[in-house]
Parts: C-alpha cells; structure tokens; sequence
C-alpha cells in the first residue's frame, strides 16, 4: 500500500485485542526494547586488573604441567622394576599387618578371589578403623586373630565411615584422568587395572600414589620453575580447624581426631605452640604390630619413640616459600606433607601432596578453558 493510499483511506482501525494490550501494558514483551532503555545510564563497565608477569608465569606454568598430564599415561609414572604385592580379602588382618610392616608398605590392593576381581585398596584408614571398632566394642577383642579382610565392610558399617577405596583407572589412561579420579575419591593413591588377553579378567597391575606422581611432574617438567608465587597469595592447603596435639596427649585421642576429621596427620606442639614433631596415620602400622589392638594406653610421645629409624622426618615451610621450591623438595626427597610455620615455628598451616595435585589440576582451569 502507497503513501497516497494511506492518507485517502476512510477505513476505521481495527480495535484492539484487550487480552494483548493488557498483556502489553503489565509486562515487558519479550523481543521488544522499551523507550526507557534508551534512557537509563549503562552499568559501567570495570576493566579487568592486567595480570602481572608472576600471574601471567604462574597460570602458564600450571597449563604446562596440565598438558603434560594429558599426554602421559599412568605405566609412564612407573618404575623400570617394581614389585606388587596384593592381598585376598580371605586372608586374616593380623597377617595382612605383618606383611605390611615385613615389605615396608603401608597400602596394598585387594582381590576377591571367588569372584576373580578387584576388591579395592586397602590403606592404613583401615586400620584405624579396626583400632577403633574394637575401642567402641571391646568384647569383640576376644575373635581378633579370626578377623579377615573381607569383613572390614562390616567395620565401616558398624562405627559409620566411608567403605574402602575401590577406585582405579586403566594403566594407558591419560596421567590427568587418574589424577582427577583421585581427587573426586579423596584417595592418595589408585591401582592400575588392566584385562588380561587370554583370560579377560581384571588384573591389578600396580598402584601410583600422589607422591610418585607430583616427583614425575618435578622430573620430567622444568616449567615447574615458573610457580614462583608464594603461599600466601595462593589458595592451597589448611589453615584453619587444624588439629593438634602434644607429646603428652593420649595416643587414642589422636587417633580418634584422624578419623573424625577424616585426615592423615596432626602436629604435635610444645608447652610454647611451636611444632616438634607430627603423629602420622602410618605411625598406627607400628602400634598395632602383631595385632595387638588395645595395647594403645600410651602417650604420644611413647607412640612416635616406635617410629623405625630410617623414618625421614617432618617437612616444614613458611608462607613465603614457593611451589617451585616445593616441587624441587618433591623430586629430592620422599615427603607427604609440609607444616607451615611462622619463624617462630609457630603452626599456621598444613600442605599436603593432595592439595598441591588439587591447586595444579584446578586453579584457573575455567578460565583456561
């Protein structure tokens, strides 16, 4: 229709539908710009803070490390020989300990048998939770040397505590996968299972702890030496609710703190709050040595004076130490956790190896993405 058309037209305008000028009138329609957008001021708009070179190195760092984890499988991170030791969930605890303590290991997988699968990893939270199943029912002391693996299920149950680790992963899945399978699980370590060609049953190959992973990365990853912010600028590990005990302090209050708080070490502290030394959850194998569970009225310093001799120490760090020196400290000794102290070592924090694999695997990985 012309302009012409238009101005001659005698035509009456059609009403208007009542139900859609009300609707009109109440509410916004979506698709069309109100007149008053046009008037109200814009949000303004705040720049965001330039990175500085630190920042800039620190997230490159990481997205090295990361990269390096997705191209790298779990049999990388094992050694040339290795040996594996793995226990039948028919096999009594008692002789499971000594097995243990004899080959100097504190964690081993656990096959079933009659099934002909893998059963889960068992660790030293396990024996802690026996420890406490039989302080919170010592009747049951008098069936200790008939106890077995496969009723440490019922264990869990009875003092209400998460069911053994039964995670595990591939041995030629992506080194990242594993780590991010630990996390999700809380496990500090995950066997590797495979399937065997002739039989194609699963088949426990090794196991690899956050340890031999985070060593491999400060082996293998030079870009380590990029992570030069130091801890009090970065948000990793605990440094509130912290646990803590002294040498006089009874063995089972700490024990009874390991599984409540779910954690696998407390500082001991002197009459002045300065750290001396750390209750470990591996201390409990020595304890318990032979199988004797309600020997445990003793102190903790009694407790650590058991710790074998060629135990390797505590670790400590301050706020101001750095991720690369603590990577270096990774690849040149076996440690599990570092206690951060102040120079009067005063306690102010715990970093332990799951945070470090947690700060690598998820700090500004959104943005990276």
């Amino acid at each position: 229709m012309s302009g012409a058309d238009v101005a001659e037209s005698t035509t009456a305008p059609a009403p208007l539908n009542p139900a859609i000028n009300d609707s009109a009138v109440g509410h916004e329609r979506s698709g069309f710009v109100q007149p008053r957008t046009y008037l109200e001021p814009a949000e303004p708009i705040i720049p965001a803070k330039p990175l500085s070179p630190i920042d800039q190195e620190q997230i490159e760092g990481l997205r090295i490390i990361r990269a390096f984890l997705k191209v790298r499988t779990s049999y990388d991170v094992l050694p040339l020989s290795f040996r594996l030791i793995v226990f039948d969930t028919s096999l009594l605890v008692k002789k499971s300990l000594n097995i243990l303590i004899q080959n100097g290991i504190v964690s081993a997988p656990l096959w079933d048998s009659k099934t002909s699968t893998f059963a889960g990893l068992l660790t030293t939270s396990d024996y802690i939770n026996v420890i406490q199943y039989y302080w919170q029912n010592p009747d049951a002391l008098a069936q200790v040397d008939q106890f077995r693996l496969n009723s440490l299920r019922d264990v869990e149950k009875a003092i209400g505590v998460a069911p053994i680790e039964t995670v595990s992963i591939h041995p030629e899945r992506p080194l990242y996968e594993a780590c991010r399978k630990m996390l999700e699980s809380r496990a500090r370590r995950i066997p590797l299972v495979d399937i065997d060609d002739e039989t194609h049953r699963a088949m426990v190959v090794s196991v690899v702890t956050q340890y031999r992973i985070l060593k491999f990365v400060a082996v293998n990853v030079k870009e380590t030496q990029m992570l030069r912010k130091p801890l009090k600028d970065l948000h990793v590990g605990t440094y509130s609710g912290l646990q803590t005990a002294h040498m006089d302090t009874p063995v089972m209050d700490v024990i009874h703190m390991l599984v409540k708080k779910n954690i696998s070490s407390v500082p001991i502290l002197d009459k002045n709050d300065a750290v001396i030394n750390v209750f470990e959850a591996v201390d409990v194998i020595t304890l318990i040595k032979g199988g004797v569970y309600d020997d445990l009225n003793l102190s903790v310093g009694d407790a650590l004076l058991k710790r074998s001799d060629d135990f390797a120490g505590i670790y400590t760090c301050s706020m101001y130490d750095r991720l690369d020196t603590i990577f270096d400290t990774v690849r040149r000794s076996r440690v599990h956790r570092f206690v951060v102290i102040d120079e009067n070592s005063h306690l102010k924090g715990v970093l332990t190896l799951s945070d470090i694999l947690e700060y690598v695997l998820l700090e500004g990985e959104g943005d990276e993405n």
